[in-house]
């Protein structure tokens, strides 16, 4: 039992560079994988970035509201919804008049505007939330 402890011997010097040799190939194959995971789910995330470019209060014979919305990302989205109202809990889907371009989609780089009808009160302030297809919200408020 005493000469198994008592022996003084290792792996060959050879053996043990390959040993280290397949551990940093490993090591590099397995970041790398996690890189190229990590970067291909970040930037398709970055998509479409919303923003108001405008907005006007229409007085005629019916009030409206005409919101011009820019999308500075990198990908189209198409405008599903609108909700409008007085408070941000309280938003009601609206009826959406008129898109222009008539497609609801706003292309990257490029603006869309939105008319709705609502009636709205002159120094009341309006909070009003896009959504699109493509699981994005966009809320902003302003006053009439």
């Amino acid at each position: 039992m005493r000469s198994i402890f008592k022996s003084k011997k290792g792996i060959s010097p050879i053996l043990a560079t390959l040993l280290l040799i397949v551990i940093a190939v490993s090591a590099v194959i397995v970041t790398y994988a996690w890189v190229m995971t990590f970067t291909g789910s970040t930037t398709s995330q970055a998509g479409a970035i919303l923003s108001l470019d405008n907005y006007r209060f229409y007085e005629n014979t019916d009030d409206y509201v005409e919101i011009i919305l820019r999308n500075s990302g990198t990908s189209d989205a198409k405008v599903e919804r609108v909700y409008a109202g007085t408070s941000e809990s309280n938003l009601i889907s609206q009826t959406v008049d008129s898109y222009s371009p008539s497609t609801q989609i706003v292309s990257e780089g490029e603006t869309l505007i939105i008319t709705i009808q609502f009636d709205w009160d002159d120094g009341t302030r309006y909070y009003f939330n896009i959504a699109t297809e493509e699981g994005i919200s966009y809320t902003f408020s302003r006053e009439a």
